[in-house]
């Protein structure tokens, strides 16, 4: 079957009955598009007459957002496809918008519009299939030699009876000149599409959106794989102006939890989720407080996630999204013509109480090769080892212990709270660490393994990634390491807080990682990820060897 990185999906049948259709019309739109899916409402479209079809104005009613909360909610699953409701052809109950006569530009020009229209004309020159790629170029900034697709999915028409003939679902959704919405839209997923679809539907004029940033962000779970704030920025905008170009939009970063929407007197409605009403009401009473009129608020229901594992909440959101980041490939690794391809070289690294170790030892029990470093720093210290002779050297005799060894705790002593003194250290016994590493890495090739990793906490600080194909990091929260490093240790607070200080953030390493693993939660849920992680290894593994 062909596949079409983008498309648009025109639905033709009446909306009551798109509500029982919708799910298997898009199964089959998923099998065609892998990557941006427009989706584009037209009930009543006539394709089948002579003349170029028109598009007309819907109204937004609450009909048309069910069918959208439907729509997202049925493809949440489909993690490859980028669903988007278009919403230029819907009409707010109060604004005035002119006949829509102009060619819309999507941030990805679709190659294929595909219908639910059924048809029984057919042949190589279908009229219908021609006048439905003309309607679809009319509306909208199409690839050349855009294509069409008549769907024909397995499922039986509507029984009509079924169709719901509530009047409710046929009222006009209230409208308002300026509204406002806030969250952290990070990763933008179903529930995110839900909440900005609506608010799109409510207003008439302007949309401000608060984008959470800094200090709102610290108490995220996995804060360390939010998108960075413009990258989230840039695709809400390109979302919104996809959806609805007409609207204005204004994006603002959100530093507390109201921002913009205590002080903003144009303001007259707020749209939140079933979790963040009291919110909404915190909202008001700040405005009443400024004296400034209450908002409306609109409330959305929250979309349940039927995937979500232990760990994950029961809702679609961007921290279960982000806890299903864990163990892929996060960025791809670079290319190091210096490195042999075989064994292929882990480097494994993370902070003081990140669970590393175990980590390491899950890796080595799957078949990977363990190169301990920090045994490797004691193998170079050791009597006739690389840095024996030039440790003594530089800090002196009274190192020497009665028996020939350095004391590597008077060492320390010499170094700690002296930069200078430590770098002249490390300047020492990290390239003996990496001679004795590569000669660990030169065994394990000689013997046939596949995978060696290097278990290396100092292994970014040492700039060893040049060493390896791929960087792991280990991150766990700080208040979390805390705990571990004073039972694991019995110093104090300030100490283990002292400790993490003088390593490098999480948030630094995970910039400087391709995958990112958390040991977080339950010895179980830690060997999942490392099992995913290693499979998806030995794919690249694979992918890597077979273009070599």
């Amino acid at each position: 079957m062909a596949m079409f990185r983008s498309g648009v999906l025109v639905l033709t049948s009446p909306l009551s009955a798109l509500s029982l259709r919708i799910v298997p019309i898009l199964t089959s739109a998923s099998k065609i598009v892998e990557d941006t899916l427009y989706v584009h409402f037209q009930p009543g479209l006539c394709l089948s007459g002579p003349a170029q079809p028109k598009s007309s104005y819907i109204p937004a009613t609450k009909e048309v957002y069910n069918l959208v909360t439907k729509l997202y909610s049925s493809t949440s699953t489909c993690s490859h496809l980028d669903v988007r409701v278009l919403l230029s052809n819907i009409r707010n109950q109060n604004a005035h918008q002119p006949p829509l006569c102009s060619v819309q530009n999507l941030s990805h020009p679709p190659e294929v519009v595909l219908t639910d229209f059924h048809s029984s004309e057919g042949g190589q020159y279908n009229p219908v299939k021609q006048r439905l790629e003309r309607y679809a170029t009319s509306c909208y900034s199409c690839k050349p030699n855009l294509i069409s697709v008549l769907l024909y999915p397995d499922y039986d028409e509507p029984d009509k009876s079924m169709v719901s003939k509530e009047s409710s679902a046929n009222e006009a959704l209230e409208s308002y000149n300026d509204v406002v919405v806030g969250g952290t839209f990070d990763g933008l997923h179903s529930a995110h599409k839900i909440l900005l679809s609506a608010s799109c539907l409510l207003t008439e004029s302007r949309l401000l959106i608060g984008v959470s940033d800094k200090d709102l962000l610290e108490n995220k779970v996995l804060k360390e794989l939010i998108q960075p704030y413009q990258q989230r920025v840039d695709k809400l905008s390109q979302f919104l102006v996809d959806i609805k170009p007409s609207l204005q939009y204004e994006i603002v970063p959100l530093l507390d939890p109201y921002g913009p929407s205590i002080t903003d007197s144009a303001l007259k409605c707020i749209v939140v989720s079933e979790e963040t009403r009291k919110g909404g009401s915190s909202v008001n009473k700040k405005r009443l407080e400024n004296n400034l009129p209450e908002l409306a608020v609109h409330e959305i229901q929250l979309v349940k996630d039927s995937q979500h594992t232990e760990i994950e909440e029961e809702k679609i959101s961007s921290s279960s999204i982000r806890i299903r980041l864990l163990g892929s490939l996060l960025q791809p690794p670079k290319k190091n013509v210096n490195i042999p391809s075989h064994p292929y070289v882990i480097g494994l690294t993370g902070g003081s109480g990140s669970g590393k170790t175990s980590i390491a030892r899950h890796l080595e029990k799957l078949g990977a090769t363990l190169i301990d470093s920090d045994k490797l720093g004691h193998e170079a210290y050791n009597i006739g080892g690389p840095a024996y002779q030039q440790v003594i050297k530089e800090f002196g005799s009274d190192i020497v212990n009665k028996d020939g060894t350095i004391n590597r705790k008077i060492v320390g002593s010499k170094v700690f709270a002296d930069k200078e003194q430590l770098k002249c250290l490390t300047d020492i016994v990290w390239p003996a660490i990496v001679t004795l590493t590569k000669q660990q890495i030169a065994e394990a090739a000689a013997i046939g393994k596949a995978v060696c990793v290097l278990d290396a906490a100092v292994l970014l600080e040492a700039g060893w990634e040049d060493m390896v194909h791929e960087v792991w990091t280990a991150i766990i929260p700080e208040q979390e390491a805390l705990t571990r490093i004073m039972d694991r240790d019995g110093v104090s607070e300030d100490a283990a807080r002292m400790r993490l200080l003088n390593q490098l953030s999480n948030s630094e390493r995970v910039t400087r990682s391709n995958v990112v693993l958390c040991t977080l939660w339950d010895p179980e849920v830690t060997q999942k990820q490392v099992e995913k992680a290693w499979d998806l290894l030995q794919e690249r593994i694979v992918r890597v060897n077979s273009s070599t």
